[in-house]
Parts: structure tokens; C-alpha cells; sequence
């Protein structure tokens, strides 16, 4: 009888320890849960409540009665619009990658270590300004009347008209995006493993290939990352295309601007799109989980 009550004892003290492993990382996640549930969840949910509404405006009852807003979105009009966002984060990606990857390895690689912080101070100080102050400052740069093209005159080149066009749009919005590319491939780059890059010089290697078959697979889930932070926030450009593209360079973030607070007051519509860019977005974030492994395959 003695030993069946201390059978008993231990069994409860171990489901005891159990549920107490269980339920410590629930409580440390309720705060966030919460926190999510209220300002994204639910959110959410009330969008793409509204999206399945067509031709709602504010005050209006909310009845739920189809996808016709989208199966509006396959419209040309508004297919154009939503490529054009697509290629503007796209191209920003681009450019960002091929700008900030140099100065990352450098930052990472050649720089002095007593200079590397300040260097990369150097690069996040835009960061401390408002977005809209400097895309103003680009107008200021690229109007036809501007610093560029007063320079390109004194020097007797061509002008250039590129405000309210699409390259001032991918030139503001790399402008904008360019320090979070650096500081995440910096972050890569840091912890490269040159005993690697020597070993593959001893086996014949040149620095071209070593750089494609060394380095870069180690680096790329920093590459990964910087990309799709960089093109998730591009997609969702607002400020840049507006000042900078002009009428010509609407975006989808435009346009679902224009559904809820512009003149046309299309609730239903604006979400749906705002449903299109949530999954755009989800997608570029599965897409990162997949392919920025921690550590490289080999």
C-alpha cells in the first residue's frame, strides 16, 4: 500500500513538471498573443470582412455577399497597377542587392575593425530622418531645374527628366531601403569564414569561383533576408511613388489609398486589395522561411 501511494506521488509530481514546461512558455506568449490578436488578427479579419462586400461605403451596412471585388482586381486597369508595385520592389531589391553588397563585404571584410561601427553609423543616419523629408529632397535633386540637372548643364552633358517617372521612383525608394540590405548582409558577412575561402585558394580555386562557391553559400540567408525585407517594404511604398512617380506611377498602395479616403470611397474594394497585398506579402515571407536557412546547405 506504501509503495503504491509513492507510485502515485511520483506520478502526479511528474505530470505536475510537465504541465508546469507547458504552460511557462504560454504565459510568457499571452502578452504578445494579445497584442497580435487585437492589432492584426482581428484587423484582419474585419478587411477581409469588408472585402467581400461590393460597393460599400462608410455607414453602409456590412453584408457579405460574394468575391466580386476580387474577381474586380483581375481587371487590366488594376492588374497593371499591381505589377507595377511588383516591379518596383522588385527593382528596388535588385538595385539594393547589387549596391549594398559591396559596401557590406567592405564594411565587413576590408574596413578596419575600429572603424566598422561608425562606418555603419555612417550608413543608418538617413534612417533618423523622416522618409518624407527625404523623398522631398530627391525632388529637389532630380526636378528639371534641380541640382542634377544644373550640374549635368555646367559640365555641357544632356539633362535628364526623371521626376513623376518610374527611375525616380526606384531611385527614391533604394535611397529609402539601401541601409536595411547593409546592415543585414554586414550581419552575414561578419561571420564569414575565411579559413574556407583559404582552403579553396590551396585547392586552385580563383577568387571568382571561391566568391560563388564559398562565400555566397555562406551568406545566403543574409541575402535571403535583406531581399524580402527589402521587397516586402517596397511593396507597401507609399510616400515614394506619390512624390515621385507623379500620376503616371500609381501602386497598389496608392490605390487602396485612393478606396478609402479619396474620392471614389470604394470600402470593399480598398480591402480587397488590401487582402492581395497581405498575401503578396505572406507569400515573400514563406518563400524566406524556405529558402534563409540558418546555415547553408552543403
Amino acid at each position: 500500500m506504501i509503495n503504491i501511494e509513492k507510485n502515485d506521488i511520483s506520478e502526479i509530481e511528474e505530470l505536475h513538471h510537465h504541465r508546469g514546461n507547458w504552460l511557462q512558455p504560454l504565459v510568457l506568449l499571452v502578452p504578445s498573443g494579445i497584442w497580435l490578436l487585437l492589432l492584426l488578427v482581428l484587423p484582419s479579419l474585419i478587411i477581409f470582412e469588408l472585402s467581400l462586400v461590393a460597393d460599400i461605403r462608410p455607414g453602409d451596412i456590412v453584408n457579405p455577399n460574394g468575391f466580386k471585388n476580387y474577381i474586380r482586381i483581375f481587371d487590366p486597369l488594376y492588374l497593371q497597377v499591381i505589377l507595377r508595385s511588383l516591379f518596383f520592389a522588385f527593382g528596388t531589391t535588385i538595385i539594393c542587392l547589387i549596391l549594398g553588397f559591396p559596401v557590406a563585404y567592405w564594411i565587413a571584410v576590408t574596413a578596419p575593425k575600429r572603424w566598422r561601427n561608425l562606418l555603419l553609423l555612417g550608413f543608418v543616419l538617413p534612417l533618423w530622418t523622416s522618409s518624407l523629408l527625404r523623398s522631398y529632397a530627391w525632388i529637389t535633386i532630380l526636378r528639371p531645374s534641380g541640382l542634377l540637372n544644373s550640374l549635368l548643364s555646367y559640365v555641357g552633358l544632356p539633362t535628364l527628366e526623371l521626376l513623376n517617372r518610374s527611375p525616380a521612383v526606384l531611385i527614391g525608394m533604394s535611397y529609402s531601403l539601401l541601409p536595411y540590405m547593409v546592415l543585414i548582409l554586414y550581419a552575414s558577412l561578419e561571420k564569414l569564414d575565411r579559413r574556407l575561402l583559404e582552403a579553396a585558394a590551396d585547392l586552385g580555386a580563383n577568387p571568382v569561383e571561391a566568391f560563388f562557391k564559398v562565400t555566397i553559400p555562406q551568406i545566403f540567408p543574409g541575402i535571403a533576408a535583406g531581399s524580402m525585407l527589402v521587397f516586402i517594404t517596397g511593396i507597401g511604398d507609399f510616400i515614394d511613388p506619390e512624390l515621385l512617380g507623379g500620376a503616371s506611377s500609381m501602386t497598389a498602395a496608392r490605390l487602396v489609398y485612393n478606396q478609402f479616403l479619396g474620392a471614389t470611397q470604394n470600402w470593399g474594394f480598398g480591402s480587397a486589395l488590401s487582402m492581395t497585398l497581405i498575401l503578396m506579402v505572406s507569400i515573400a515571407i514563406a518563400f524566406l522561411i524556405k529558402f534563409g536557412e540558418t546555415t547553408p546547405k552543403r
